[in-house]
């Protein structure tokens, strides 16, 4: 069974979800040969402030 995490800036809309799990989800039974039933997509937001690049929060960033 294989599993996806996918950590992105909140953000996005529902329907973007949607559809970003939609599409791993068929590169992983394409690439893999896993049923599509097995395919599980964790989706996890995180706010700016708890993200940083160089030492810099996002959300402290210009």
């Amino acid at each position: 069974m294989p599993y996806v995490t996918i950590k992105m800036l909140a953000g996005r809309t529902d329907e973007q979800k949607r559809a970003c799990v939609e599409k791993v989800t068929d590169a992983v039974v394409e690439t893999t040969g896993a049923s599509r039933e097995k395919v599980v997509v964790f989706l996890e937001d995180m706010e700016k402030s708890e993200y940083a690049v160089g030492g810099v929060l996002f959300s402290d960033q210009a």
